[in-house]
C-alpha cells in the first residue's frame, strides 16, 4: 500500500520531529521544511495533497506560504498550527482557503489524525469533482448545458456529482430547457457509459403501446405479435433507461414502474418469466410533480421512487447572462453545419436577443439562430433577420452590450496580465472553467503582452 504523502512547515525543530515521528509511525511518508522559502522548494518537488504549516515563522508568514502553496496547487489541503490565544489568525487563514487549524503545541495527536484523514478525503473530492467537470465540458462542449450564471453552474455541480452515483435522479424544468442533454451527461460521466442509453418519451404513446414499448412482448401475445420484442427496460440493462416526459404515464403504467423499481424485474407482455434488471433510471417532466401528487393524479410513492436526487433546470428567461453566450455557440455551431461565414452578431440583433421572454428556452434560441443563419446575406446577424417582437429601449439596450462585452475583455484581459497568463489560475480568480477562458481569449482576441 503507498504511503501517504506529507509536507510539515515548522521552525521548532522540536514540535517538527515530534508531529514528524508520530505521522511517520501512522503510515505517513513525511517531508519536512524549516521555514516557508524551504517548504516551496520541497513542495515542488512533492505535491502532497496535505500540508502543515505553522502560521508564525521567521522569513514569509504562514498566511503568505498558504496562498503560494494554492498557487502551485489550487487543490492542496492546508491544516494550519497557531499558538494559544491566536485563533483569529487561523481563522483568517482558513477564509483565504485553510481547511482547518490546530492550536500548539500540538497535544491530541489522534485529533492530527483525523484531521489529516479528512483533508486528505476533501482533497480528493475535490480532484475527483474538477475531472468530471472537464470530462462534462469536454463531452458536451458546445451544448445548452453551457453558461456562466449561478443556475447553470449549480446544474454542473449536480451532474459531476451525481453521474458516479447509482441513485435514480429526477430532472424537472420548462419545455426547451435541456433534460435529455443533461440525462445524456450522467449517463456519459457514469460507470454505465460503455453501455446503452435508452430513451423513451411517455406522452409519445398511447397507455397499451406505451406497456408494449417498455415491457416487451413475446409472440403471439397479442393480435399482430408474430415474434417476440424485448422492450426498453431489457435494452437499457446494464446502462440508463432515460423516461421523458414521466408526468405523462398513466396512472395504471406508474403502479407497474414502481414495481419495477422495488423489484428490480420485469416480465414480457405474455410472457411468465421474471427478467432481472440491473439499470439506471432517469426521469424528466415539465411538470409540477409536486402539485399532481397533492392533487391525486401521480402516485405519491412512486414520487418518492423518483425523486432521489432532482435537478432543476431553469428557464432561460432566469440566466439572462447566458443568453449571448448560447447564441454565440449556436451561431458557431450552425454556421459551420451550413458552410456560411457568420462573424457574430450585430449590437441591435443582440439587444433583441436579451429583451425578449424566451417562452421556448433554448431549444426557441437555437431555432431562432439556426433560421436568422439561412435568412441573413450578411456576416453579421441583424435584428431583421432574427424575426423576434420589437421592444423599446433599443439603443440603450445595443450600447449596454458593448459595455458589457468592454468591461468583459479589459477585466479579462487586466487578469491575465496579473497573473503572468497562466489560465488556471486566472481561470479561478474569474470564476470560470479553463475553456471559457480559452474561449473568451479567442473571442477577444487577446494577446500576451
Amino acid at each position: 500500500m503507498a504511503q501517504k504523502k506529507i509536507l510539515l512547515v515548522d521552525d521548532e525543530t522540536g514540535q517538527r520531529q515530534l508531529l514528524a515521528g508520530y505521522l511517520t509511525r501512522e503510515g505517513y511518508a513525511v517531508s519536512e521544511a524549516e521555514d516557508g522559502e524551504g517548504a516551496l522548494v520541497v513542495y515542488q518537488q512533492l505535491y502532497s495533497p496535505v500540508v502543515i504549516v505553522d502560521m508564525k515563522m521567521p522569513g514569509m508568514s504562514g498566511l503568505e506560504l498558504l496562498g503560494r502553496l494554492r498557487e502551485l496547487n489550487p487543490f492542496v489541503q492546508v491544516i494550519v498550527l497557531t499558538a494559544f490565544g491566536s485563533v483569529e489568525t487561523a481563522v483568517e487563514a482558513m477564509r483565504r482557503g485553510a481547511y482547518d487549524y490546530l492550536t500548539k503545541p500540538v497535544e491530541d495527536l489522534i485529533e492530527l489524525k483525523l484531521k489529516l484523514e479528512k483533508a486528505a478525503a476533501q482533497n480528493q473530492l475535490i480532484r475527483d469533482n474538477q475531472v468530471m467537470a472537464e470530462r462534462l465540458q469536454e463531452t458536451f462542449p458546445t451544448t445548452e448545458l453551457i453558461g456562466e450564471s449561478p443556475a447553470m453552474k449549480k446544474v454542473g455541480e449536480l451532474i459531476t456529482m451525481v453521474a458516479p452515483q447509482v441513485a435514480t435522479v429526477l430532472i424537472t424544468g420548462p419545455s426547451g430547457t435541456g433534460k435529455e442533454l443533461v440525462a445524456r451527461a450522467i449517463h456519459a460521466l457514469s460507470v454505465r457509459a460503455k453501455n446503452r442509453l435508452v430513451a423513451i418519451n411517455c406522452a409519445a404513446f398511447p397507455e397499451t403501446l406505451l406497456e408494449a414499448e417498455l415491457f416487451g412482448y413475446e409472440k403471439g401475445a397479442f393480435t399482430g405479435a408474430d415474434k417476440p420484442k424485448p422492450g426498453r427496460f431489457e435494452l437499457a440493462d446494464g446502462g440508463t433507461l432515460f423516461l421523458d416526459e414521466i408526468g405523462e404515464m398513466p396512472p395504471t403504467m406508474q403502479v407497474k414502474l414502481l414495481r419495477v423499481l422495488e423489484d428490480r424485474t420485469i416480465e414480457r407482455l405474455g410472457g411468465v418469466k421474471p427478467i432481472p434488471l440491473d439499470l439506471r433510471l432517469i426521469a424528466a417532466t415539465n411538470r409540477d410533480l409536486d402539485a399532481m401528487v397533492a392533487e391525486g393524479r401521480f402516485r405519491e410513492d412512486l414520487f418518492y421512487r423518483l425523486n432521489v436526487i432532482r435537478i432543476k433546470l431553469p428557464p432561460l428567461s432566469e440566466r439572462p447572462g447566458d443568453i449571448l453566450l448560447l447564441a454565440a455557440r449556436f451561431v458557431e455551431s450552425a454556421s459551420r453545419k451550413q458552410g456560411k461565414k457568420i462573424l457574430g452578431i450585430s449590437p441591435e440583433a443582440a439587444a433583441a436577443l436579451t429583451s425578449y421572454s424566451w417562452p421556448g428556452n433554448v431549444r426557441e434560441l437555437e431555432n431562432v439562430i439556426q433560421r436568422a443563419l439561412v435568412l441573413t446575406r450578411a456576416e453579421y446577424l441583424t435584428r431583421d433577420d432574427l424575426g423576434l417582437p420589437v421592444s423599446g429601449g433599443t439603443s440603450a439596450g445595443s450600447g449596454s452590450v458593448r459595455l458589457m462585452a468592454d468591461v468583459e475583455r479589459d477585466h479579462i484581459k487586466f487578469c491575465l496580465d496579473q497573473l503572468g497568463w497562466n489560465l488556471g489560475l486566472t481561470a479561478e480568480k474569474l470564476g470560470i472553467h479553463r475553456n471559457t477562458l480559452r474561449g473568451k481569449i479567442k473571442d477577444y482576441n487577446l494577446t500576451e503582452g
